[in-house]
């Protein structure tokens, strides 16, 4: 997991240093975009797709399908101070065991969240940057032994570091999470890394994200490939997947996966705004 992590910050060095900025949405462009933007718009990558391990045999019992639904509702447009903007957000993944017998729901991870965003601007007064403070709650709504639940103030920043990657760092302070799991950070750490990078503009993106656990090489990565089929197909892909580590689902954040999946992703627009023109 450290070798991941190293090589993702290489990478996102290298890129700094090779790729040349375009030209990035000016202050006044990008407020008169925030008062434009719909009030309601997906948040994360609203997707379906479909899957088998890759660290053991296949069978119809540990195949299935992963989806998730996310959302996030503006409530104000940057009129409060610092020209920042309160949102609510919420996403829900769900992992379902569709070839087994009865098709049960395995776990369903749920996320709503209040938070407050800002663009961040450099000495030209381009967008540099996207910062993020919320509070968030995370839960499989199971009660008893199965229950897992925890909340946590997250920060994040997202900035375009070359003119097609973007990069996105987030960080968390868990509150009141030791109930049936006091060791989970021991498996999701303290924050996590993603670079993003378009490989062919308006066509083909391919992303990892990173997350180091604070015990040994626990730690989780993702790596995934968004192919768009059409070109009048807006911001729907072909998505391949693949989730290596701990946490993916909250009920077993302390089981080893490896997953490959495939299927359909609507791509959140929601770092639109960080991209050249």
């Amino acid at each position: 997991m450290n070798r991941i992590v190293f090589t993702c910050l290489l990478l996102t060095a290298l890129f700094h240093q090779t790729n040349t900025y375009g030209q990035r949405l000016t202050r006044e462009q990008v407020y008169d975009t925030i008062k434009e933007m719909p009030s309601f718009s997906s948040y994360q990558d609203n997707y379906f797709i479909s899957g088998v391990p890759t660290n053991r045999a296949i069978t119809k019992n540990n195949s299935d399908i992963k989806y998730q639904i996310s959302f996030k509702q503006l409530i104000s447009r940057a009129t409060l101070p610092l020209n920042s903007y309160l949102f609510l957000t919420y996403s829900q993944k769900a992992f379902w065991n569709v070839y087994s017998k009865s098709s049960p729901f395995e776990e369903i991870n749920f996320n709503p969240a209040i938070g407050l965003g800002k663009p961040v601007f450099n000495k030209e007064g381009n967008i540099f940057g996207l910062t993020e403070l919320k509070f968030e709650h995370e839960s499989n709504g199971r009660d008893s032994l199965d229950s897992r639940s925890w909340n946590r103030i997250t920060g994040a920043f997202h900035t375009p570091i070359g003119r097609r990657t973007i990069l996105s760092v987030k960080a968390w302070l868990p509150i009141a999470y030791t109930e049936n799991h006091p060791d989970i950070l021991d498996y999701v750490g303290l924050g996590e890394v993603k670079v993003e990078q378009t490989i062919i503009n308006n066509r083909l993106i391919a992303d990892l994200t990173v997350r180091k656990g604070l015990k040994g090489l626990k730690g989780a990565a993702s790596a995934r490939v968004l192919y768009k089929l059409f070109n009048n197909s807006g911001n729907q892909y072909v998505m391949l997947e693949w989730f290596a580590g701990y946490a993916e689902s909250l009920i077993d954040y302390n089981k080893y996966s490896s997953m490959v999946r495939i299927g359909y992703v609507i791509k959140s627009t929601d770092l639109d705004i960080l991209k050249s023109k």
